[in-house]
């Protein structure tokens, strides 16, 4: 950390001066130029803010984004694929008007130096940053309304009171005339008091801008205030320490004494065939783009995805007692995924050689503020590749799979969630995300039921009923940039049994429907048919079936909205409806809540704030297009004892699989696998001897125990 550098909320923050000295150092390092997808710099950052501030003179401005403007795709994929010119370096900076709330979106060339662009956006809100949520606790905790209403309930010490700030979603008392937030409270009896466990029975919602409480809202049980749940229910290792149990466990050591199997060109990674460059910013997080993959078979490099990102996520709570109707998170239009990211830490989040990335985002002052460790790269055993023993001959082939994982881990408020974009040998991309963190909790009083929407964790504590649903969003190019998504149901035949064509009545086949048009790519899962979809290239056909190349989405974990239609949360997050929307490409459409998720109103043909059932009702044809697929996926929560007072990870996921992308298993390359490693190159079935000996006296149909 330098003299002009200091660290916030693990940020190491850069002055003007600081990045001025950071640029110097760097300037004559870096031997190849910044790739038009990289995230901006500590330098473009800070030169983003200098070019806005001069263009604005003396207006108090504060800057709630400065992220990169991605190059339009066009022109992208001509200097990608074509040799064409490199595109200039743009950012994409919003501003608020100090202690107002008008909202301007500001383009920045940083090739020419130069503001572009000005922008100011009605009716909209932008992204509560870490900074914002500081505002809500320090306003909260020292307002005079507040501290009288925490005395009410016996607690005097205004230091040991804590607020989450939470976007407020939509409060019909006020319009967008107010940047809104609200804030949870909490009590903690010391400095590493689980605060979950003391839920107080009051929200605040306060003015961001103005730093001002506007409303505290009480909720009473028979008119009377609920009082402060103060059992202890802590997890850190200073309070439980004396109750780990260390003997039951022996260590297991992951190694690779040759290093890892992935090499990095900046940020463009390769590892076993696969191809592609790393991005991050502060809404989405991790970006991964260009992924491409080197056939065996066809001998050339072949395109799979533009572009992969998770682009939004909602977490609505099921409890509509005032004010807890007003939870339903955003987590990634409401307060971004980037900005709430961990620094991560060898061997507690990631295992094995690992290679981090940096995030570099702003801070309202326009500063440069790293994140270190934002994103880890490394490789896992993935267990069974493929195997086949032949009873006959005795003869086994078994090999190993292995993947490559690019992860982030976010601290939303009490949740976290793990997010691991997963690449294996056979060509399969997955996308897990693990949640874990601590329950939202509420008091009850001794007489009140947590059922039916919410469980009784611990004693007077209710944690509520809740959903969580992500937005993947999948740029797809399966072999070029047109394509088609074909509907896949499995069905039994129409014809009847004991008919000619079904005489046992066992025929069943894979119903495809192409998607032909943005309305018809609105679709649901269906369990009975274990439906699937293909992002097929229909201009090129697989010579081994005769079937255009593809690449199959499989989401089984796709739970439906439960609020009820038309109902404040089903309108805001409109994207939820629908298991998989498909869209045809349009530049800026990248966020399927909303460029403005902060107090949407979810009305539809917002013009301001269009969302994908806005692009949905265009009914553009999709057919052999460049088209985006939007697929949700995810969980319903109902809480259990077992999630307190901290919660073991869930996972859930998704995948894209190739589908008849390749003429055979794309990874017969990948040697069988051998216990010994130093002997592999020369007896690659040495892990086999035993299978085959057991087996070579056996008779056909006859089965040993010994396998």
């Amino acid at each position: 950390m330098g003299p002009d550098t200091e660290i916030i909320a693990g940020y190491e923050v850069y002055t003007p001066q600081a990045a001025a000295d950071y640029g110097r150092s760097t300037r004559n390092s870096t031997s190849t130029a910044v790739h038009p997808l990289d995230q901006l710099s500590i330098t473009e950052i800070t030169d983003a803010a200098s070019i806005v501030k001069g263009h604005y003179g003396n207006t108090g401005v504060k800057f709630n984004t400065i992220t990169l403007k991605e190059p339009k795709k066009v022109d992208y994929v001509a200097f990608r694929d074509s040799n064409g010119p490199r595109p200039d370096r743009e950012a994409f900076v919003i501003t608020v008007t100090k202690g107002h709330h008008v909202v301007n979106e500001v383009m920045v060339s940083l090739t020419k130096k130069t503001v572009l662009e000005v922008r100011e956006i009605a009716d909209v809100m932008p992204i509560l940053t870490l900074e914002d949520l500081d505002v809500c606790e320090r306003v909260a905790r020292n307002d005079p309304r507040v501290i009288e209403t925490c005395r009410e309930i016996g607690l005097t010490d205004m230091s040991k009171v804590f607020f989450d700030g939470w976007a407020v979603g939509a409060d019909e008392r006020y319009g967008f005339d107010r940047r809104l937030q609200q804030g949870l409270a909490y009590w903690r009896a010391s400095e590493l008091d689980n605060q979950y466990a003391h839920p107080l029975d009051f929200a605040v919602v306060i003015d961001t801008e103005k730093e001002e409480v506007l409303r505290i809202d009480i909720r009473k049980v028979d008119g009377k205030r609920v009082a402060v749940p103060k059992d202890q229910h802590n997890f850190l290792p200073d309070f439980i320490q004396d109750g780990y149990v260390t003997d039951r466990l022996k260590p297991i050591e992951i190694t690779q004494p040759q290093g890892v199997s992935f090499t990095m060109n900046g940020n463009e990674l390769s590892w076993a065939g696969f191809h592609m460059h790393i991005g991050f910013n502060y809404r989405e997080g991790i970006v991964i783009n260009d992924v491409s993959v080197d056939d065996m078979y066809e001998q050339r490099r072949r395109m799979l995805f533009n572009r992969l990102s998770v682009a939004e996520m909602v977490v609505p709570y099921g409890n509509p007692d005032i004010p807890h109707h007003r939870k339903h998170a955003f987590d990634i239009g409401e307060y971004g995924m980037g900005l709430m990211t961990n620094p991560l830490k060898v061997g507690c989040d990631c295992k094995g050689a690992i290679k981090y990335l940096d995030a570099v985002m702003s801070t309202s002052q326009g500063y440069a503020a790293v994140l270190p460790n934002a994103v880890c790269i490394h490789e896992e055993d993935n267990g069974l590749l493929y195997k086949h023993t032949d009873y006959r001959d005795g003869t086994v082939v078994s090999a190993r799979d292995r993947k490559l994982i690019i992860s982030q881990i976010i601290t939303a408020a009490n949740y976290e969630y793990g997010f691991y974009h997963t690449f294996s040998l056979d060509g399969t991309y997955k996308l897990e995300v693990k949640l874990t963190g601590i329950l939202n909790t509420v008091p009850l009083t001794e007489t009140e039921e947590a059922a039916p929407f919410g469980t009784r964790v611990a004693k007077n504590l209710n944690a509520h009923n809740h959903q969580h649903i992500f937005s993947l969003r999948i740029d797809p190019a399966i072999d070029g940039l047109k394509n088609t998504v074909i509907q896949n149901d499995a069905v039994s035949s129409e014809i009847p049994v004991g008919d000619t064509g079904n005489l046992y009545g066992n025929a069943f086949y894979c119903k495809k429907t192409p998607l032909k048009t943005s309305k018809e790519g609105a679709c649901d899962y269906n369990h009975d048919t274990s439906r699937t979809w293909d992002i097929v290239n229909t201009n090129k056909i697989n010579p081994a079936c005769q079937k255009p190349v593809g690449y199959k989405i499989i989401s089984r974990e796709s739970p439906n909205l439960l609020c009820k239609p038309g109902s404040l949360v089903w309108r805001r997050a409109g994207f939820t409806r629908k298991t998989l929307w498909v869209t045809k490409y349009r530049e800026g459409e990248l966020f399927p809540a909303g460029d403005y998720v902060c107090q949407s109103t979810g009305q539809p043909g917002w013009p301001s704030n269009e969302t994908v059932v806005d692009w949905a009702e265009r009914n553009d044809n999709i057919e052999n297009e460049d088209i985006v697929c939007w697929l949700q996926f995810g969980i319903t929560h109902f809480p259990r004892t077992e999630d307190f007072p901290l919660m073991p990870a869930e996972p859930l996921s998704v995948m894209l699989r190739a589908s008849n992308f390749f003429q055979k298993n794309p990874a017969l390359w990948v040697p069988p696998a051998s216990h010994d490693p130093d002997t592999a190159s020369k007896d690659l079935n040495k892990c086999c001897e035993g299978a085959k000996t057991s087996t070579a006296d056996l008779g056909v149909g006859k089965i040993s125990a010994k396998l």
